[in-house]
């Protein structure tokens, strides 16, 4: 089996619980496209779930939810920018060297060098004048960007 680097979270914590260790690449099953990240981000979403950052019975909620005592995905990071290198045999929305961003959800699996991602899950081609890095930024930053830009016209009556 193909090896890659991931930062694995094996413990609630600190940006210091996460370890760069080579675990087993994933496998691309028929309905799904294999990406090479190129980039992913570390957003706030991100944080609260390293860091089981929320109080209260939220923190219960989240532990039923996402792992009790640990992360029950290793592998955390939700959203990607990266090349398309392999298509399962029932894949056909996507092409090899295709250049795709998207958001996994609770999914996670991102902060690694591959992911296997369904062809129907939030993806799409990146923006042709965008690079990795920018198009990376998209899937969850423009919700955080929107609603403050939002709040400011409705506060100030623009």
């Amino acid at each position: 089996m193909e090896k890659m680097k991931a930062a694995l979270c094996m413990q609630y914590g600190s940006p210091e619980v996460l370890q760069i260790q080579d675990v087993n690449r994933p496998v691309c099953k028929d309905n799904e496209i294999l990406v090479r990240i190129m980039a992913a981000s570390v957003n706030s979403g991100d944080v609260k779930v390293r860091g089981l950052a929320v109080s209260g019975f939220l923190k219960v909620v989240m532990r039923l939810a996402l792992g009790f005592f640990r992360p029950r995905h290793s592998i955390l990071g939700t959203v990607y920018a990266g090349i398309v290198v392999e298509t399962g045999k029932n894949a056909d929305m996507f092409t090899i060297g295709e250049k795709v961003f998207g958001i996994t959800g609770l999914k996670f699996g991102t902060y690694a060098e591959y992911i296997s991602v369904s062809e129907k899950s939030v993806l799409s081609q990146m923006p042709k004048d965008a690079n990795f890095e920018e198009a990376a930024s998209l899937p969850f930053g423009w919700h955080t960007a929107i609603y403050f830009l939002k709040k400011a016209f409705t506060s100030h009556g623009l």
